[in-house]
């Protein structure tokens, strides 16, 4: 036993300082749903608590996923990038690959897009054609790129397999991430095909599609049920659906919105959180069939347009034009409705929690540090001043470091 135990802290040791508990490997990290144990830095500035700042070689909104001593993140160039500047024949993506130590590049993948792509205008402009989040098994790395597909790659960078979704594109752009379940990756691609899709995740091979997507920009969420078995949860226009995700077979579906929904679901014990424009919504998964009338537990005229909400020990807590809401998980009461000191204009990143406390991050203003708790109480409110750019990107947690990412640069924040 004692050799056992050798053995396995010699392989810790070889494989990096950062044990696999720290890893941070999908958008809103550990099953999609934005919390952590692990601290974080709570105050810092452009001067103080940065580890380090990587010049990113392009733009983009999506977030970094961690595995050990590596950072993956995607961003692109050629296009788009400055307003009105560029040729979109020169559009790239590019997955980077980044030293967690040093903040430097090991390598980069390119990316030219298949075109036509929307055009960079409107809300295509405010988050541009990097916003879905890669996903990673600790083995491989899947990324998502709108209508070019779903791309699997090892952790050198060679490319084990490519597959298509589908060619639609729309004037809002592409921003769902990938979710892992067990042997399949799956995407919601509402906007290049109208579907949810599974494809084995060694392999690429189809596994199932349902075409039941409509005006779709979140990503789905696993739902574990008490009974041990696990429901996959997207939300649409105007349902939220309960599949299958073996075999994308619709379980159930609550008429609960009437408009297009960006921001994800979130679960805990079989309930699932959703929001959009100005709705706030409860509903039980688990179901059969039409369940409006019995599982949607309850649902309130408070909302917001693009992030997401996040639950933690019995609230459901986001943040709207720089108003936090603390919300009760039970019966949709609004427990609090506070402005965030210094929050001027909107939210685009999601939440997530560290060691019980709630990170907002704002498109131009900073991030702010509130305790989770029914009595607002902010903490902290950085900025990285004389940094101008925008940060749309959700913030992710490893090691006790924060990192995140603008539109020009990379942050990993906490020595």
């Amino acid at each position: 036993m004692k050799r056992i135990s050798i053995i396995m802290a010699a392989a810790a040791f070889v494989f990096g300082a950062h044990p696999a508990s720290a890893d941070w490997l999908q958008w809103r990290g550990p099953g999609g749903l934005g919390v952590t144990t692990e601290k974080a830095p709570i105050t810092w500035s452009a001067k103080d608590n940065i580890a380090w700042k990587h010049a990113m070689p392009g733009a983009g909104g999506s977030c970094p996923i961690i595995m050990g001593d590596r950072v993956f993140i995607t961003c692109y160039s050629g296009y788009g990038v400055e307003k009105n500047a560029g040729d979109q024949k020169s559009l790239k993506r590019h997955l980077i690959c980044v030293d967690r130590k040093s903040g430097k590049p090991m390598w980069t993948r390119d990316f030219p897009a298949p075109l036509p792509e929307p055009q960079y205008s409107g809300y295509q402009a405010l988050h541009g054609y990097a916003s879905n989040t890669p996903i990673s098994d600790g083995k491989l790395i899947w990324i998502f790129l709108g209508r070019d597909g779903v791309y699997c790659y090892d952790l050198e960078g060679n490319q084990k397999w490519h597959k298509s979704v589908g060619n639609g594109t729309h004037g809002w752009g592409s921003g769902t991430s990938l979710v892992l379940h067990n042997d399949k990756v799956i995407v919601n691609a509402s906007v290049e095909s109208g579907s949810l899709i599974a494809f084995n995740k060694n392999t690429g091979e189809q596994v199932w599609a349902s075409k039941t997507m409509r005006s779709s920009w979140n990503t789905p969420v696993l739902v574990k049920l008490a009974n041990g078995s696990t429901e996959l949860a997207v939300a649409t226009n105007p349902i939220m659906y309960g599949f299958d995700p073996d075999t994308g077979n619709e379980l159930w579906r609550a008429t609960t919105y009437n408009w297009y929904v960006c921001p994800s679901l979130v679960a805990n014990d079989g309930v699932v959180y959703g929001l959009q424009h100005s709705i706030c919504v409860a509903v039980k998964a688990g179901g059969k069939g039409d369940v409006t009338d019995s599982n949607v537990l309850w649902k309130k005229n408070f909302g917001h347009v693009v992030s997401s909400p996040i639950y933690y020990k019995g609230h459901v807590y986001f943040c709207s034009q720089g108003t936090a809401y603390c919300v009760d998980a039970a019966d949709g009461t609004a427990l609090y409705k506070e402005r965030l000191k210094g929050a001027n204009g909107d939210f685009y990143a999601s939440p997530i929690v560290a060691d019980g406390k709630i990170y907002y991050v704002s498109r131009n203003h900073g991030a702010f540090v509130v305790e989770a708790g029914a009595k607002f109480k902010q903490l902290a409110h950085n900025t990285l001043t004389p940094d101008t750019s925008v940060f749309n990107a959700t913030p992710s947690v490893s090691g006790s470091q924060l990192f995140l990412r603008s539109d020009r640069f990379l942050y990993c924040i906490g020595k």
